[in-house]
């Protein structure tokens, strides 16, 4: 009877901080509608209000849905961001119908590539929050991404090939209440 008093509230809080795992990644459409990706008016960033007002994670959708005769979509580095540079796009599309999937977590740049529209605002910078760290087979965590991923160097965006999975790691404040639960059982023996 004593030996069930210290692993019930184990095995419960175990449960309790065990991975969170969903097959579904979000699907946003830019600018929250369809033709959402066009100059502002007025032209005061609402794409970037747009963009806070949602919470982006890793394996997450963005969509563009734009007319492809007069505009497209370039993924930028922030430096082209900040000064509207079209030159030397990371990536470009000019599908009208545009899907790209966050495969990591950091900024993301992107400016429209019709003459002058980045310069009236139309351009979106979208955060991806961190994934929960997991340990994998090896017992380290992944690496952190390099500054060139920050700034958008490296195409870690990329076009919509299959579906992913957001799988959490432990939950740390979970194990730790795992094992403190686990202690004070043994303690009460």
């Amino acid at each position: 009877m004593a030996l069930s008093h210290v692993f019930l509230p184990l095995v419960f809080l175990l449960v309790l901080s065990s991975p969170i795992i969903s097959s579904e990644a979000n699907e946003f459409l830019v600018g929250g509608a369809s033709g959402g990706w066009k100059i502002p008016s007025p032209p005061s960033e609402p794409l970037n209000r747009w963009a806070e007002a949602n919470r982006f994670q890793v394996g997450d959708l963005l969509v563009w849905k734009y007319d492809a005769q007069k505009d497209s979509v370039l993924q930028v580095r922030q430096k082209d961001y900040l000064s509207c540079n079209t030159s030397s796009p990371i990536s470009e599309h000019r599908d009208g119908d545009t899907r790209l999937r966050l495969r990591r977590s950091g900024p993301y740049y992107f400016v429209s590539g019709a003459v002058g529209a980045c310069q009236k605002g139309e351009k979106l910078l979208v955060v991806v929050m961190s994934q929960r760290h997991r340990f994998p087979a090896g017992g380290s965590l992944s690496p952190a991404p390099s500054p060139s991923e920050l700034d958008g160097g490296s195409p870690a965006m990329a076009p919509l090939t299959g579906g992913a999975s957001r799988a959490g790691g432990w939950f740390a404040s979970g194990v730790v209440l795992a094992v403190g639960a686990a202690v004070f059982g043994l303690l009460v023996l």
